[in-house]
């Protein structure tokens, strides 16, 4: 029961409060100095760090792409690491709950005893629960969750650009002054010229890690979308068909999530038609956008207004994308779904950012018209707290009822 207790503690926490939540609950069965992730469902925030800063403000990607890489979920690792120029006792726990998995760092004191399988087990199990928590809300693509990562993801694409362009210029500079024939040490120009292309390497390698997590091939999206799907129609007269998309390229995390929630949630309507006996599944790449289509042979009578009840529309309006139906009567009807690849450069700001995922879920509830009662019964929580979380959520927006805090989810999600 304590340890139901603690993952119902962590996952009911908002999202970046998870971490040092966990950090604490771990606190007394694996006592650390600091907590680090590497979550690949993320595309806003895949790292995260919490604990001592001045071992997690040196901490970064770069250190817990290797772990991840050579972690084997459901076995715990402990060891010494060099960290921050440290060498430390460390935990890493790795789970695969996500398709692309994600890594739990745990860096320990120098004379911290061994943590013992009972302990190491419990950490287990509680990242694999984070982590599939973690996975449903990256699938359900909730538009609060898509506007931060496509906002951020906007701000790591220029930061990423900048910081090349900068660092290249300035070591390419460098470079073709220490190749210079003027230069007697050759010694020194050597060993500088090394110096200087390890920086370009490690700069670049940069990049692609970064790129690596917040963006996902587009065949290997696809590939997860057809798997997802495979089943819906498994004891159904209807034969799915696939369209992969022939293409090398990559798109970003949050356009694969909303991708795929959208295609699932347009076969599940098209599945109510009578008569449809095959239904066509197809992505399409171009420079700007990802389209997703759906076709199906039935009677042909679809409308947006029956697409509307399945957050379709909400979900494309945060990446401003469109949705277009084809219907003719009696030949079958084509959905497509376009989603724009390009970020934009100013994005406007939503509103719903400085919600909690807790309170996206109360005023998601508030919306649909449903009274504290219902909210309370629906998230497993007391009616007060629901009446604490409203009062926050209107503070926090800056509108005085709960119907103006309605009008306002409606308008941005």
């Amino acid at each position: 029961m304590p340890a139901l207790t603690a993952a119902y503690e962590v996952i009911r926490r908002p999202l970046g409060e998870i971490l040092p939540r966990l950090s604490a609950i771990l606190a007394e069965p694996v006592p650390h100095l600091a907590a680090a992730e590497l979550s690949t469902h993320c595309a806003h925030s895949p790292f995260k760090a919490y604990g001592d800063a001045e071992i997690t403000g040196r901490l970064s990607t770069a250190d817990l792409a290797p772990l991840l890489a050579a972690g084997v979920p459901g076995r715990p690792w402990q060891g010494m690491l060099t960290l921050a120029d440290t060498e430390r006792p460390a935990l890493v726990v790795t789970s695969h709950a996500t398709p692309r998995g994600a890594v739990l760092l745990l860096v320990r004191d120098a004379a911290a005893a061994p943590v013992d399988e009972a302990a190491a087990a419990l950490v287990q199990a509680l990242w694999d629960l984070v982590t599939s928590h973690f996975d449903r809300l990256a699938a359900e693509a909730m538009p609060g969750a898509l506007a931060r990562s496509r906002a951020a993801a906007g701000t790591r694409a220029r930061v990423i650009a900048e910081l090349g362009e900068a660092y290249s210029a300035a070591l390419t500079g460098l470079l073709g002054v220490l190749r210079s024939r003027t230069l007697d040490d050759a010694a020194a120009r050597a060993t500088a010229t090394d110096l200087a292309v390890s920086a370009l390497v490690e700069l670049r390698a940069e990049a692609e890690r970064d790129q690596e997590i917040a963006e996902e091939p587009v065949g290997q999206a696809f590939a997860r979308l057809a798997d997802a799907l495979r089943p819906l129609v498994r004891h159904s007269p209807v034969r799915l068909e696939f369209g992969a998309p022939d293409s090398p390229r990559t798109v970003a995390a949050d356009v694969a999530h909303t991708a795929r929630f959208i295609v699932r949630a347009l076969l599940l309507k098209v599945l109510e038609q009578e008569g449809v006996t095959r239904v066509h599944v197809a992505w399409q790449l171009t420079d700007d956008e990802l389209r997703a289509t759906v076709r199906d042979d039935g009677p042909g009578t679809l409308t947006h207004g029956a697409l509307a009840p399945g957050g379709v529309a909400e979900r494309l309006d945060v990446l401003d994308g469109r949705l277009d139906l084809d219907a003719v009567p009696g030949w079958g009807t084509t959905v497509s779904a376009t989603i724009p690849l390009r970020v934009l450069q100013n994005p406007a700001p939503d509103p719903l950012t400085a919600l909690g995922e807790r309170e996206l879920q109360v005023l998601a509830r508030l919306a649909l018209g449903h009274r504290n009662r219902a909210i309370a019964q629906e998230l497993h929580i007391s009616e007060s707290t629901v009446k604490f979380h409203v009062a926050k959520i209107l503070t926090k927006l800056g509108v005085e009822s709960r119907g103006a805090a309605a009008a306002l989810f409606h308008a941005v999600a």
